[in-house]
């Protein structure tokens, strides 16, 4: 490692040169979320008229996914274990592909005999005295998959933040440098809208003073993050963080002094969303990121006390299934981090495992709440996971309780002009009970 200067300027190479280290037939990771090593991702594509059958494995990735366009189709195709909006298209219309897993258990998955890695195009920090990239905001699941990879192409960039936590790799596991200095994708934070904020506080409403929590990106848990304002001591544990939680850190809500794991730090797997989020974990010592078979263990998030995890749904049935990765046949997301939590945190001392949703969809012409999931639609949590359902409207406690029980709580909660025809649905589908 004395002379990793040296090693590093013999790497250094262009995009389209380094590029020409795929090949036909090759198995490529990308680098997740707003961490997409786009220059190297759009030479990979200037090549496409000399690649054929190239499967590129992502989970999500903010930005354009040209490889996923219907003219590389002979030359690319997308492998993808989340379905971002960039590929939803393409897996749907069937030029790509999606594998359903837990997020905790993709590292194992990647390079195994299930999904062997050749490639693996990622995106770092400039390297420190030592020689150490951080992997910025992006841990998750890119450490196992450049221990996998035969090649491992970087782009190395002088405003991709330097986080701490595992989140280094040093320059000698690097086959070729691309030097870049570009600002990281942005994603614009959503404003609550009034049944939103109505949703916010209801779920605000079950987060105890201490706990330990976890939540998405979105305008639920934006509004959410508002309505917890007056809490004292929480803490977080969450695969992902967007903006809405710097300023419940900054008012000293949010201090992890009474988490179980990872006492006083913040600790996430990746973080999206504007510059200002990215300034606040570039070298910030009380952000720890570790990657997705840490963060998203079931058994490590148990192990935080009162931990209250809040994740989303398309729909949920009156039995408390819930569908959070299509609409009926058509594949829309993927399972994330959803089941992990759940789990995680009804097995915690006091914890909550909350799914948390608007009553209606399509400008309301739609109940959020079904008395059977349409045809083909993906369980993602099963009813015996489910602890809480919540909308404006309410909460709907399901733990412990029965199919009739459960139909009543959810009918409460559901949209008024909706409540008479999931009666009747439910009377029609399970009317012997």
């Amino acid at each position: 490692m004395k002379n990793w200067k040296a090693e590093y300027s013999a790497k250094l190479s262009t995009a389209s040169e380094a590029l020409k280290l795929i090949s036909s037939g090759d198995t490529v990771y990308v680098h997740s979320h707003a961490a997409a090593p786009h220059p190297l991702l759009e030479a990979m594509v200037a090549r496409s008229s000399q690649l054929r059958d190239v499967k590129i494995v992502q989970i999500m990735t903010l930005g354009a996914a040209q490889y996923a366009r219907s003219e590389y189709s002979s030359s690319f195709k997308v492998q993808a274990l989340f379905i971002g909006p960039n590929v939803r298209e393409a897996v749907n219309a069937g030029r790509a592909d999606y594998i359903p897993i837990f997020l905790h258990d993709i590292p194992s998955l990647l390079g195994s005999d299930d999904l062997p890695i050749d490639v693996c195009l990622m995106h770092v920090s400039p390297p420190d005295a030592h020689g150490f990239c951080s992997y910025g905001v992006s841990v998750d699941c890119t450490i196992a998959a450049r221990k996998a990879a035969r090649i491992v192409i970087a782009e190395v960039n002088k405003q991709m933040p330097r986080t701490y936590g595992r989140s280094f790799v040093h320059v000698s596991k690097f086959d070729r440098i691309v030097e870049t200095d570009r600002p990281l994708p942005e994603l614009a934070s959503e404003e609550p809208s009034m049944a939103e904020n109505a949703i916010g506080k209801n779920v605000a409403s079950l987060v105890e003073d201490g706990a330990t929590i976890q939540l998405g990106i979105g305008a639920v848990p934006n509004a959410v993050l508002k309505y917890l304002r007056d809490r004292q001591d929480l803490g977080v544990h969450s695969e992902m963080l967007s903006d809405g939680i710097i300023d419940l850190i900054e008012l000293g809500v949010v201090t992890n002094n009474k988490k179980t794991v990872l006492p006083g730090k913040t600790a996430v797997s990746f973080v999206m969303g504007s510059q200002r989020l990215y300034d606040f974990v570039n070298e910030n010592p009380a952000m720890e990121f570790q990657p997705s078979d840490f963060i998203n263990d079931p058994f490590t998030i148990s192990q935080n006390y009162k931990m209250t995890a809040i994740n989303s749904a398309i729909q949920v049935d009156l039995t408390g299934q819930v569908d959070a990765d299509s609409m009926g046949t058509y594949l829309y997301s993927g399972f994330g981090g959803q089941v992990d939590f759940i789990r995680g945190a009804s097995r915690s001392k006091e914890g909550r495992a909350i799914i948390a949703m608007p009553s209606t969809a399509k400008n309301g012409t739609v109940s959020r709440i079904s008395p059977v999931l349409p045809a083909g639609s993906g369980v993602v949590t099963s009813r015996a996971d489910v602890h809480y359902v919540v909308t404006e409207y309410g909460i709907a406690q399901l733990f412990g309780k029965t199919i009739k029980q459960r139909m009543r709580a959810l009918i409460d909660i559901a949209h008024p002009q909706f409540r008479e025809e999931l009666e009747r649905g439910f009377a029609e589908h399970y009317g012997k009970l």
